[in-house]
């Protein structure tokens, strides 16, 4: 293993000579190792960096393992990073403890290098194929939000991001809507795929939500829209002999969306909005976007 490609693990433990044995083991099979003495150490060094795996003992003082591990798996850029709790607890209530806390994986201390080295490989496996589906459903351009079923936001693609809002607003926007179907999961059941639901946010935004299904054992998908976005569309489409696609990108002019903010939602290269503004304007008689826009909204306007 490369020094370029050094999985980063992060292990916390309050015992010193534990966190020497630890680093030692894990530096000579190759990955980096960053140590924190305490759940708050931990907390901060993850607000920096983020580590591909965490080693966290359960019984810390002040904040243990487990109130650390739910603090670290409430923060969406950390969600997908794989906790194996270390303890000498090994009474049942403790290991379900460690699991409904967020942990992947369990070790009675003392510490078997081998089987810990063999369970570290496991898991930042299925953590990076859990990362790529993720990765290949953003470049997808699709509108996806997970959460948990207690209503966590899980991960968004940047389009549900960019379709609700930017910077701190979308992501404030986006813990609201997780929460919302947190409840109506909690309401459901949720075991089936639904037909779309509304949900009117506190920024005045209004989106369609559907239930997708679940993806894991505490991780459920939803698909977002924006509300009425697919009857405007069919509106647009009708009076004016477009495309689909057409259709999509002038709804989103007629919205105010620059070029950039409607290839990201559409999934479309700015190329491709380009090509498409073209065939709009030929269409509608106009010669530019401000105009087309307000061609949009007149027709809009009239529903």
């Amino acid at each position: 293993m490369t020094d370029q490609h050094r999985d980063i693990v992060l292990v916390v433990d309050d015992s010193p000579e534990t966190l020497g044995f630890l680093t030692q083991a894990l530096e000579n099979s190759g990955l980096t190792v960053l140590v924190a003495t305490s759940g708050k150490g931990a907390l901060a060094i993850t607000d920096r960096v983020t580590p591909d795996m965490i080693l966290m003992d359960a019984v810390m003082p002040g904040l243990d393992g487990f109130e650390t591990c739910s603090e670290i798996k409430a923060r969406a850029h950390l969600s997908h990073v794989p906790v194996i709790f270390m303890t000498g607890l090994s009474e049942t209530e403790h290991v379900v403890h460690a699991l409904e806390s967020g942990g992947v994986d369990f070790l009675t201390k003392p510490i078997n290098i081998d089987e810990l080295q063999a369970r570290i490989r496991v898991h930042l496996a299925n953590a990076r194929s859990v990362q790529s589906a993720r990765i290949a459903l953003d470049a997808a351009g699709r509108h996806l939000v997970a959460v948990s079923r207690s209503g966590h936001l899980g991960w968004s693609t940047p389009q549900a991001h960019q379709l609700v809002g930017s910077g701190a607003d979308g992501s404030g926007i986006l813990s609201e809507i997780a929460d919302h179907l947190g409840k109506w999961l909690k309401g459901t059941e949720g075991t089936a795929a639904s037909a779309p639901f509304p949900l009117t946010l506190s920024n005045g935004r209004q989106v369609q939500m559907q239930y997708l299904g679940a993806v894991g054992p505490d991780e459920c998908l939803f698909r977002m829209s924006a509300q009425n976005s697919e009857d405007e569309g069919g509106v647009l489409r009708e009076h004016f002999g477009l495309t689909a696609r057409e259709a999509d990108v002038l709804l989103w002019i007629s919205k105010g969306k620059a070029n950039k903010d409607i290839g990201e939602i559409l999934g479309l290269s700015p190329r491709t909005v380009n090509k498409h503004l073209e065939q709009i304007y030929q269409k509608l008689g106009v010669e530019n976007r401000a105009s087309a826009a307000v061609r949009a909204a007149q027709v809009l306007h009239a529903l």
